[in-house]
């Protein structure tokens, strides 16, 4: 456990820098191409980090003060994805998992059941924390782990489904995305494309980037948009018109960045993805591969940041109106654009669509938080960490445990561990 923890605390633009180098190198490129791949890895996940960290540490304030500003009070808070992290990577569950889940995507692989090589390790906390909150509903320290597994299994078959799509959509060949989180609110998108696109008059609400970039001009633009967007958000909150303007640089900037910096990655993955492909072909003439990567790449698409960002007070409104609610969106709320990155191609990069499937993934998320609060305040706890003082209950938006699948595995876990 030790020196598991002491590779994920490296960190991303550390750790990914290495693992590219030694991939690249395995697959027969030249030491210094395979040194110039690595770093511009290292370097594209840093700049990433750098401009996704503006983004919330500046939406996070805001959305906090738009919270207080509307005075809610509810019981179960939203308490974020770091500490959600926390959760799983403390979980009593983490050694044999982690073992567990190289060994299965090894497996998998040779056995052909699936083609992603999943190589985000940084977010096999998601998965931990599911069955973390499986464990403290059941106290069946197996019956975790092993449904633990089988999320995984299934996580590792959807992104393989889902590559393709995502591939054409963020022209990433090779790249797939085996993120729980994310994964498993694609059906949302593809059953609200599906009925949007049979209902008259709304059928034809075309909302995406090209189409208001085309109409508006420079109004219609990305750091136009993030702009206006920004300065919407810091008024909700009650900001100053200085602090309003402030914040809106800041998501302009994150917007017009972010892309920048994911052309960086991008590049060095393509050095590494090529090699494979080239060395892959020569042993499995017929066999495709994928590298399994953080969902962190398509935060950069236009549609995900603005819809994301549209999203934000749309989910402190449901906090207020949802029948039987408990949940007070806090921590997390700068980061729901992540939950829209899959959803995305299923919806064709329209926004309406995507703020339509965004509004019931919300809604499904606090009554999930709502019903799951206590086993997520016990695995808390499990994992060593101290509920905030003033708070009953904890919980967080974007989670494995927080989507109808970790919901699903909770109950199901209860459910096998009360049988007679």
């Amino acid at each position: 456990m030790d020196i598991i923890n002491s590779i994920i605390s490296l960190g991303a633009s550390v750790m990914m820098p290495v693992i590219f180098f030694i991939i690249a190198l395995c697959f027969g490129v030249k030491s210094g191409t395979a040194f110039k791949a690595g770093m511009l890895v290292g370097i594209g996940f840093e700049g990433v980090g750098l401009v996704i960290t503006l983004l919330l540490t500046n939406l996070g304030p805001a959305s906090q003060a738009m919270v207080e500003h509307m005075g809610l009070h509810l019981t179960v808070v939203d308490t974020g994805w770091p500490m959600a992290s926390t959760i799983g990577w403390g979980s009593p569950l983490m050694l044999p998992v982690v073992i567990g889940f190289i060994i299965i995507n090894v497996l998998m692989l040779l056995l052909k059941f699936t083609r992603t090589v999943n190589i985000d390790i940084f977010n096999y906390w998601i998965f931990l924390l599911t069955g973390s909150v499986v464990y403290a509903g059941t106290g069946n320290y197996w019956l975790a782990v092993a449904i633990t597994f089988a999320i995984f299994i299934l996580t590792l078959l959807a992104a393989d489904f889902t590559a393709p799509y995502l591939q054409k959509n963020y022209n990433l060949k090779g790249i797939s995305f085996p993120h729980l989180t994310c994964i498993a609110y694609v059906p949302f998108g593809i059953i609200c494309n599906y009925i949007l696109e049979r209902l008259p008059g709304i059928k034809n609400i075309k909302f995406d980037p090209e189409s208001i970039n085309k109409r508006f001009g420079v109004l219609g633009e990305p750091m136009t948009l993030g702009f206006v967007l920004g300065l919407l958000l810091a008024l909700l909150a009650g900001y100053s018109l200085a602090a309003a303007a402030t914040l809106a640089i800041k998501v302009s900037a994150a917007m017009l960045l972010l892309p920048k910096m994911i052309d960086i990655l991008v590049q060095g993955l393509l050095i590494v993805r090529d090699a494979a492909e080239v060395r892959l072909k020569q042993r499995f003439p017929n066999r495709d591969f994928y590298i399994g990567m953080d969902t962190a790449l398509l935060i950069g698409e236009p549609s995900v940041l603005a819809t994301g960002l549209l999203l934000i007070p749309v989910a402190v409104v449901l906090a207020v109106i949802l029948p039987g609610n408990r949940v007070l969106p806090f921590v997390d709320l700068a980061s729901l654009m992540f939950l829209l990155a899959m959803v995305t191609p299923f919806c064709r990069r329209n926004m309406f669509r995507m703020l339509v499937s965004g509004t019931l993934i919300v809604t499904a998320i606090l009554y999930v938080g709502t019903d799951l609060a206590t086993e997520y305040t016990q695995a808390a706890v499990n994992s060593g960490i101290a509920v905030p003082s003033g708070m009953n209950e904890v919980t967080n938006l974007v989670g494995g445990a927080t989507t109808p699948v970790g919901w699903l595995a909770t109950k199901l876990g209860e459910l096998v561990s009360t049988a007679p």
